[in-house]
Protein backbone atom coordinates (compact mmCIF):
# COMPACT_ATOMS: atom_id res chain seq x y z
CA UNK A 1 0.00 0.00 0.00
CA UNK A 2 0.98 3.32 -1.01
CA UNK A 3 1.27 6.23 1.71
CA UNK A 4 -2.00 8.23 1.88
CA UNK A 5 -4.07 5.18 0.21
CA UNK A 6 -7.24 5.07 2.24
CA UNK A 7 -8.64 1.97 3.82
CA UNK A 8 -12.42 1.14 4.91
CA UNK A 9 -14.40 -1.72 5.72
CA UNK A 10 -18.05 -2.65 3.70
CA UNK A 11 -19.91 -5.83 4.23
CA UNK A 12 -16.87 -7.51 5.55
CA UNK A 13 -14.95 -6.70 2.51
CA UNK A 14 -11.77 -4.75 2.51
CA UNK A 15 -11.76 -1.80 0.34
CA UNK A 16 -8.96 0.52 -0.96
CA UNK A 17 -9.36 3.64 -3.62
CA UNK A 18 -6.04 1.82 -5.47
CA UNK A 19 -6.33 -1.72 -6.17
CA UNK A 20 -5.06 -4.24 -3.77
CA UNK A 21 -3.12 -7.04 -4.89
CA UNK A 22 -3.23 -10.49 -2.86
CA UNK A 23 0.43 -10.46 -1.52
CA UNK A 24 -0.86 -7.48 0.63
CA UNK A 25 -2.91 -9.32 2.38
CA UNK A 26 -2.03 -11.67 5.23
CA UNK A 27 -4.26 -14.45 6.49
CA UNK A 28 -3.93 -15.60 9.71
CA UNK A 29 -5.38 -18.87 10.23
CA UNK A 30 -6.76 -20.06 14.03
CA UNK A 31 -5.15 -22.64 15.74
CA UNK A 32 -6.37 -25.46 16.22
CA UNK A 33 -7.05 -26.93 19.98
CA UNK A 34 -7.88 -29.89 20.82
CA UNK A 35 -8.68 -30.64 24.52
CA UNK A 36 -10.75 -33.18 26.21
CA UNK A 37 -13.83 -32.10 29.02
CA UNK A 38 -11.40 -32.11 31.79
CA UNK A 39 -8.20 -30.57 31.26
CA UNK A 40 -6.35 -27.31 29.14
CA UNK A 41 -4.74 -30.27 27.00
CA UNK A 42 -4.52 -29.44 23.63
CA UNK A 43 -3.71 -32.39 21.80
CA UNK A 44 -3.14 -31.23 18.62
CA UNK A 45 0.40 -30.74 20.23
CA UNK A 46 1.08 -33.29 22.49
CA UNK A 47 4.64 -34.26 22.19
CA UNK A 48 4.80 -30.87 23.60
CA UNK A 49 3.91 -32.12 27.43
CA UNK A 50 6.53 -33.83 28.51
CA UNK A 51 6.31 -33.13 31.75
CA UNK A 52 2.82 -34.46 32.21
CA UNK A 53 3.58 -38.06 33.42
CA UNK A 54 1.65 -41.14 31.77
CA UNK A 55 3.49 -43.59 33.35
CA UNK A 56 2.53 -46.00 36.85
CA UNK A 57 6.15 -45.46 38.01
CA UNK A 58 6.90 -41.99 39.38
CA UNK A 59 10.08 -40.69 41.08
CA UNK A 60 10.80 -37.27 42.69
CA UNK A 61 14.53 -36.81 43.89
CA UNK A 62 13.05 -34.83 46.23
CA UNK A 63 9.98 -32.53 47.75
CA UNK A 64 9.21 -29.36 45.91
CA UNK A 65 9.88 -26.38 48.57
CA UNK A 66 9.41 -23.31 46.83
CA UNK A 67 6.42 -21.48 45.37
CA UNK A 68 4.49 -21.26 49.19
CA UNK A 69 5.53 -24.86 49.88
CA UNK A 70 6.98 -26.47 52.87
CA UNK A 71 7.74 -29.76 54.89
CA UNK A 72 6.07 -28.37 57.82
CA UNK A 73 3.49 -30.85 58.89
CA UNK A 74 4.10 -34.57 59.17
CA UNK A 75 2.75 -36.98 56.92
CA UNK A 76 1.84 -34.09 53.77
CA UNK A 77 1.82 -35.28 49.96
CA UNK A 78 4.38 -33.89 47.79
CA UNK A 79 3.39 -30.80 45.78
CA UNK A 80 4.57 -32.11 42.35
CA UNK A 81 1.38 -35.07 43.20
CA UNK A 82 -0.68 -32.35 42.98
CA UNK A 83 0.61 -30.10 40.31
CA UNK A 84 0.55 -33.50 38.01
CA UNK A 85 -2.94 -34.84 38.72
CA UNK A 86 -4.10 -30.67 38.73
CA UNK A 87 -2.46 -30.48 34.80
CA UNK A 88 -3.98 -34.28 33.71
CA UNK A 89 -7.38 -33.64 35.31
CA UNK A 90 -8.49 -29.94 35.64
CA UNK A 91 -8.87 -26.93 33.81
CA UNK A 92 -8.00 -23.34 34.81
CA UNK A 93 -10.61 -22.32 37.13
CA UNK A 94 -12.08 -25.56 38.23
CA UNK A 95 -12.58 -26.17 42.23
CA UNK A 96 -10.46 -28.99 43.40
CA UNK A 97 -12.53 -30.57 46.45
CA UNK A 98 -9.59 -31.76 49.38
CA UNK A 99 -11.49 -33.74 52.02
CA UNK A 100 -8.35 -34.31 54.46
CA UNK A 101 -6.89 -30.68 53.67
CA UNK A 102 -4.24 -30.79 56.49
CA UNK A 103 -1.53 -28.53 55.99
CA UNK A 104 -2.86 -27.05 52.84
CA UNK A 105 -0.90 -28.42 49.90
CA UNK A 106 -3.63 -28.98 47.81
CA UNK A 107 -4.75 -25.10 48.04
CA UNK A 108 -1.56 -23.80 47.68
CA UNK A 109 -1.16 -25.54 44.83
CA UNK A 110 -4.23 -24.80 43.38
CA UNK A 111 -3.16 -20.89 43.76
CA UNK A 112 -0.02 -21.67 42.01
CA UNK A 113 -1.97 -22.96 38.70
CA UNK A 114 -4.55 -20.89 38.85
CA UNK A 115 -7.51 -23.30 40.22
CA UNK A 116 -9.48 -23.10 42.93
CA UNK A 117 -10.18 -25.24 45.94
CA UNK A 118 -12.27 -26.21 49.25
CA UNK A 119 -10.40 -27.65 51.96
CA UNK A 120 -12.21 -29.66 54.65
CA UNK A 121 -9.95 -30.37 58.37
CA UNK A 122 -10.94 -31.71 61.34
CA UNK A 123 -8.68 -29.80 63.66
CA UNK A 124 -9.39 -26.13 64.24
CA UNK A 125 -6.27 -24.84 65.42
CA UNK A 126 -4.57 -26.75 62.20
CA UNK A 127 -7.46 -24.79 59.71
CA UNK A 128 -6.10 -21.47 61.63
CA UNK A 129 -2.69 -22.41 60.41
CA UNK A 130 -3.06 -23.13 57.24
CA UNK A 131 -5.25 -20.27 56.72
CA UNK A 132 -2.17 -17.99 57.38
CA UNK A 133 -0.91 -19.44 54.12
CA UNK A 134 -2.58 -17.53 51.59
CA UNK A 135 -3.95 -13.81 51.76
CA UNK A 136 -7.80 -12.62 52.95
CA UNK A 137 -8.25 -12.18 48.96
CA UNK A 138 -7.61 -15.41 48.22
CA UNK A 139 -9.46 -17.19 51.01
CA UNK A 140 -12.78 -14.88 49.81
CA UNK A 141 -12.01 -16.38 46.06
CA UNK A 142 -9.71 -18.82 45.32
CA UNK A 143 -9.43 -21.06 48.75
CA UNK A 144 -12.97 -22.18 51.12
CA UNK A 145 -11.33 -23.80 54.41
CA UNK A 146 -14.08 -25.55 56.33
CA UNK A 147 -13.38 -27.42 59.50
CA UNK A 148 -15.39 -30.01 59.87
CA UNK A 149 -15.48 -34.03 60.10
CA UNK A 150 -15.34 -35.09 56.24
CA UNK A 151 -17.15 -38.52 56.92
CA UNK A 152 -20.32 -36.76 58.90
CA UNK A 153 -23.54 -35.71 57.08
CA UNK A 154 -23.51 -32.26 58.08
CA UNK A 155 -20.41 -31.53 55.99
CA UNK A 156 -22.29 -31.78 52.95
CA UNK A 157 -24.35 -28.15 53.38
CA UNK A 158 -20.88 -26.86 54.42
CA UNK A 159 -19.32 -27.95 51.30
CA UNK A 160 -22.30 -26.88 48.73
CA UNK A 161 -22.67 -23.58 50.81
CA UNK A 162 -18.95 -23.09 49.68
CA UNK A 163 -19.52 -24.28 46.34
CA UNK A 164 -22.39 -22.09 45.55
CA UNK A 165 -19.98 -18.65 46.98
CA UNK A 166 -17.82 -20.00 44.14
CA UNK A 167 -20.43 -20.17 41.51
CA UNK A 168 -20.82 -24.12 40.94
CA UNK A 169 -23.01 -26.61 41.80
CA UNK A 170 -20.04 -29.29 42.43
CA UNK A 171 -16.28 -29.53 42.81
CA UNK A 172 -14.35 -30.53 39.21
CA UNK A 173 -11.93 -32.49 41.47
CA UNK A 174 -11.44 -34.53 44.18
CA UNK A 175 -8.49 -34.94 45.90
CA UNK A 176 -7.89 -37.47 49.00
CA UNK A 177 -4.83 -38.15 51.47
CA UNK A 178 -6.11 -39.67 54.61
CA UNK A 179 -3.96 -40.88 57.65
CA UNK A 180 -2.61 -44.35 57.09
CA UNK A 181 -4.71 -45.89 59.49
CA UNK A 182 -3.01 -45.78 63.11
CA UNK A 183 0.33 -45.23 61.95
CA UNK A 184 0.99 -41.65 63.19
CA UNK A 185 -1.73 -40.59 65.71
CA UNK A 186 -2.67 -36.89 63.94
CA UNK A 187 -5.22 -35.54 67.42
CA UNK A 188 -7.18 -37.07 70.05
CA UNK A 189 -10.78 -36.75 68.32
CA UNK A 190 -12.39 -39.87 68.06
CA UNK A 191 -13.92 -38.94 64.20
CA UNK A 192 -9.73 -38.78 63.53
CA UNK A 193 -9.32 -41.67 61.04
CA UNK A 194 -5.79 -42.34 62.50
CA UNK A 195 -7.78 -43.50 66.05
CA UNK A 196 -10.23 -46.03 64.68
CA UNK A 197 -9.90 -49.03 66.84
CA UNK A 198 -9.04 -51.33 64.04
CA UNK A 199 -8.38 -51.57 60.46
CA UNK A 200 -12.03 -52.96 59.76
CA UNK A 201 -13.59 -49.36 61.74
CA UNK A 202 -10.87 -47.19 59.51
CA UNK A 203 -11.91 -48.94 56.20
CA UNK A 204 -15.63 -48.09 57.07
CA UNK A 205 -15.07 -44.16 58.11
CA UNK A 206 -12.88 -43.77 54.69
CA UNK A 207 -16.22 -45.17 52.60
CA UNK A 208 -18.06 -42.79 54.56
CA UNK A 209 -15.62 -39.69 53.18
CA UNK A 210 -15.68 -41.10 50.01
CA UNK A 211 -19.65 -41.20 49.60
CA UNK A 212 -19.50 -37.72 50.45
CA UNK A 213 -16.78 -36.85 47.89
CA UNK A 214 -18.68 -38.72 45.04
CA UNK A 215 -21.85 -36.46 46.10
CA UNK A 216 -20.21 -33.46 45.49
CA UNK A 217 -17.96 -33.82 42.41
CA UNK A 218 -18.91 -33.55 38.95
CA UNK A 219 -20.21 -36.21 36.94
CA UNK A 220 -17.70 -37.95 34.45
CA UNK A 221 -14.81 -35.72 36.45
CA UNK A 222 -11.80 -37.76 38.38
CA UNK A 223 -10.47 -38.56 42.08
CA UNK A 224 -7.38 -38.94 43.30
CA UNK A 225 -6.39 -41.15 46.58
CA UNK A 226 -3.03 -41.27 47.91
CA UNK A 227 -2.24 -43.81 50.59
CA UNK A 228 0.48 -46.46 51.48
CA UNK A 229 0.09 -49.60 53.13
CA UNK A 230 1.43 -50.99 57.03
CA UNK A 231 3.07 -53.26 58.94
CA UNK A 232 1.70 -54.45 62.57
CA UNK A 233 1.83 -56.91 64.96
CA UNK A 234 3.70 -58.86 62.11
CA UNK A 235 1.40 -58.92 59.72
CA UNK A 236 1.03 -56.58 56.27
CA UNK A 237 -1.66 -54.56 55.78
CA UNK A 238 -2.55 -53.23 52.03
CA UNK A 239 -4.23 -50.00 52.97
CA UNK A 240 -4.49 -49.04 49.63
CA UNK A 241 -6.33 -51.53 47.63
CA UNK A 242 -8.86 -51.97 50.99
CA UNK A 243 -9.41 -48.36 50.64
CA UNK A 244 -9.60 -48.80 46.23
CA UNK A 245 -12.39 -51.28 47.52
CA UNK A 246 -14.45 -48.98 49.17
CA UNK A 247 -13.75 -46.34 46.68
CA UNK A 248 -15.96 -48.54 44.24
CA UNK A 249 -18.46 -49.54 46.61
CA UNK A 250 -18.92 -45.52 46.65
CA UNK A 251 -19.63 -45.50 42.82
CA UNK A 252 -16.48 -44.19 41.53
CA UNK A 253 -14.24 -46.59 39.14
CA UNK A 254 -10.58 -47.07 38.96
CA UNK A 255 -8.82 -45.72 35.94
CA UNK A 256 -5.06 -46.01 37.19
CA UNK A 257 -3.01 -47.21 40.32
CA UNK A 258 0.38 -45.41 40.36
CA UNK A 259 3.24 -46.59 42.39
CA UNK A 260 5.39 -43.61 44.04
CA UNK A 261 8.62 -43.73 44.78
CA UNK A 262 9.70 -42.37 48.35
CA UNK A 263 13.04 -42.28 48.47
CA UNK A 264 14.26 -39.40 49.90
CA UNK A 265 10.63 -37.99 50.79
CA UNK A 266 10.38 -39.63 54.12
CA UNK A 267 11.42 -37.98 57.59
CA UNK A 268 11.86 -40.41 59.92
CA UNK A 269 12.67 -43.99 57.81
CA UNK A 270 15.28 -41.92 55.55
CA UNK A 271 17.06 -41.00 58.64
CA UNK A 272 17.15 -44.53 60.38
CA UNK A 273 17.33 -46.60 57.62
CA UNK A 274 20.25 -49.08 59.05
CA UNK A 275 17.53 -49.55 62.09
CA UNK A 276 14.95 -50.27 60.07
CA UNK A 277 16.97 -52.53 57.45
CA UNK A 278 17.84 -54.56 61.01
CA UNK A 279 14.29 -54.59 62.01
CA UNK A 280 13.41 -55.74 58.04
CA UNK A 281 16.01 -59.02 58.86
CA UNK A 282 14.72 -59.41 62.30
CA UNK A 283 11.33 -59.74 61.71
CA UNK A 284 10.96 -60.96 57.72
CA UNK A 285 9.87 -57.98 55.98
CA UNK A 286 10.21 -55.44 53.43
CA UNK A 287 10.80 -51.91 53.93
CA UNK A 288 8.19 -49.54 52.55
CA UNK A 289 9.74 -47.81 49.62
CA UNK A 290 6.94 -46.20 47.83
CA UNK A 291 3.17 -45.60 48.23
CA UNK A 292 0.52 -45.42 45.69
CA UNK A 293 -1.66 -42.71 43.81
CA UNK A 294 -4.94 -44.05 42.89
CA UNK A 295 -7.36 -42.48 40.20
CA UNK A 296 -10.84 -42.60 40.08
CA UNK A 297 -13.26 -41.51 37.96
CA UNK A 298 -17.36 -41.14 38.82
CA UNK A 299 -19.04 -42.34 35.81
Amino acid sequence: MKAGDILTISSGNLKKKNKVSKADLKVVEKEEVLTKPYNDINLKKWKEYDHILTGTLWEFPARMKEHGHSNDYHGNYIPQIAEQLYERFTKKHDIVLDLFFGSGTSGIEAINMNRRCIGVELKQELCDYVSEKFTPKQLVTDVNIICGDSASESVLDKIQARLEIMGAQKAQFLMLHPPYDDIIKFSDKKEDLSNCSSTEEFYDLFEKVARNGFEKLEKGRFAALIIGDKYAKGQYYPLSFGCMERMNRAGFITKAVIVKDIQGNERAKGKNAQLWRYRALYGGFYIFKHEYIMVFQKP
